[in-house]
């Protein structure tokens, strides 16, 4: 954990993973384009949110900003990276049910639904970060079986976009892409036919926690993007 002038970086194995800054939920990075879909559900449909890949909490932040009343669950599997979460990075102060446990085994074992799932889960070191070896498949179809109709799912993926890409596109009606300036992540998303990049452009513009970060943001349909 680095604390610095401008907020509080942690780091997993060399990986950028978890970023805050007091007093502002936004991170101007990957978490507010991985928290951004929920914008596509209308605010009465923003109920309850699974994060995978908690890490120091900066999905769940925003996503808190977003959802203010949201049942949020996060799990982690490493221990440390909760305490450091806590200690940290104010984790408590969000209300998020942490759930300390492997996320494929949440998946295979939880029998809620949830209105809308981001999926953040990497394993490996900087140099070697991926994907587990379960996601995209069968992970994404265990996830999606755990979304309420209706409901939005978003994986944040770096090498893995094309994979994700076609596993979302069998999964779900609408696919859609959305890349982050100065970054390799791609964040991936399915979900139902209404939805589309003009739609989540607009809703990101008129939200005041993810507008400032709107510039360094692409959206796209996800057919025929190279990677």
């Amino acid at each position: 954990m680095r604390v610095g002038r401008r907020g509080r970086a942690l780091r997993i194995n060399g990986t950028f993973a978890s970023w805050y800054e007091p007093g502002r939920p936004g991170t101007g990075s990957v978490w507010d384009a991985l928290a951004a879909p929920l914008l596509l559900l209308p605010p009465a449909r923003r109920r309850s949110v699974l994060i995978l890949g908690l890490g120091g909490g900066s999905v769940a932040r925003i996503v808190r900003a977003l959802a203010p009343r949201a049942e949020i669950v996060g799990v982690e599997l490493d221990r440390e990276v909760v305490r450091a979460a806590r200690e940290h990075f104010d984790l408590d102060d969000l209300r998020v049910r942490v759930v300390e446990s492997d996320a494929k085994n949440y998946l295979s074992r939880s029998k809620r639904q949830f209105d809308a799932i981001l999926e953040d889960v990497f394993v490996g070191s900087a140099r070697t970060i991926r994907k587990p070896d379960w996601l995209p498949s069968p992970g994404l179809g265990r996830a999606s079986r755990r979304l309420a109709r209706g409901g939005i799912l978003a994986s944040n993926t770096i090498d893995e976009s094309a994979a994700v890409a076609a596993e979302m596109r069998r999964l779900y009606p609408a696919t859609l892409a959305v890349d982050i300036e100065g970054f390799d992540n791609r964040i991936v998303v399915g979900g139902p036919s209404v939805i589309n990049g003009r739609n989540l452009r607009g809703a990101v513009a008129r939200d005041p926690v993810l507008s400032p970060t709107l510039s360094q943001l692409r959206f796209r349909r996800l057919s025929g993007l190279p990677r």
